[in-house]
């Protein structure tokens, strides 16, 4: 079966610096990009084809890198465009960011078709992952309706000392598939606790062991058309916000919850890291270095 990985590499990094250089910012010892470590697990997992979903600015740098990858995995660059959505919506006056993880992943129509995992650029998820992913999406292919996963990871291993993060808290149900995802923002240690709001404003209390998603998803090419069609419903409720983002993780809650598809959460087998903000990148650059020391990742990743 062949595999895709999509990268979301096109976010303006604006807790990072506003630069929106962090999906090309330099954490292994030969100038490895975070994205490119994602890369090495899932080609050596069985994926063979790489998409990257960009901004023009950084298309030259992506394509470098490209050149570099191992004979036979075949990459793709396409664009997250504020423009691309349907004929009849008006973008409004003075918006200028993209639509969210969700838009970002409808940039990928067309150019994948076979089952693929999506994730961030600016995230570490782990080997295990794109081997549980793959897994997963062998042995579930054809299924109706369609069974996508998450790779989870508990919630007090995913902060950040510098600052609030967003998460998406997974609850099961009774057959042990995930029965909501929900996003909550501005997620930090306060003392003993672990605080944050909801989209609404309401305050949150979790404990950390929590299982969320850190947008490292495995869907069929049935998640497209689908997807498509919640994001056409998002700009007839939500459009006219200013800062309204269509993410996957609300996308995937509204399938499941409307019986559209199940999904199925693989619990992490290896320690996340990723950058969130600049402070956090001397602590990834470390943990690669430490990879690369105990033999885990070559010192260069890719001899091409």
């Amino acid at each position: 079966m062949d595999l895709t990985l999509v990268i979301l590499a096109a976010g303006l990094a604006s807790r990072y610096g506003g630069d929106g250089l962090k999906q090309i910012d330099a954490v292994g010892p030969r100038g490895e990009t975070l994205m490119e470590y994602s890369v090495y697990d899932a080609i050596r997992a069985g994926f063979t084809h790489v998409v990257f979903v960009i901004r023009p600015e950084i298309e030259a740098e992506i394509r470098a890198r490209l050149a570099r990858f191992p004979a036979g995995v075949r990459g793709d660059c396409v664009f997250q465009s504020l423009e691309a959505v349907p004929g009849w919506f008006t973008v409004p006056a003075g918006r200028r960011k993209p639509w969210g993880t969700g838009h970002a992943t409808l940039a990928a129509t067309g150019v994948v078709q076979t089952p693929c995992v999506v994730i961030n650029a600016d995230d570490f998820y782990g080997r295990s992952a794109y081997e549980a992913m793959v897994d997963h999406l062998r042995q579930t292919a054809g299924q109706t309706p369609p069974l996508f996963a998450l790779v989870g990871y508990r919630l007090r291993d995913t902060l950040s000392e510098f600052g609030g993060v967003s998460r998406a808290l997974c609850r099961f149900g009774p057959d042990g598939l995930v029965q909501s995802v929900t996003e909550v923002l501005s997620i930090a240690r306060d003392g003993d606790r672990i605080t944050g709001r909801t989209p609404e404003g309401q305050a949150a209390e979790m404990t950390g062991d929590e299982l969320v998603s850190l947008n490292c998803w495995g869907f069929t090419p049935d998640a497209f058309p689908m997807l498509d069609a919640r994001f056409a419903q998002f700009l007839r409720e939500r459009g006219t916000h200013a800062s309204a983002e269509f993410l996957i993780s609300t996308a995937v809650n509204d399938l499941v919850a409307a019986g559209q598809a199940r999904l199925r959460a693989l619990p992490a087998q290896d320690r996340w890291c990723g950058m969130t903000s600049r402070q956090d990148r001397k602590d990834v650059t470390r943990r690669i270095a430490e990879f690369v020391r105990h033999g885990d990742y070559p010192a260069r990743l890719f001899d091409r």
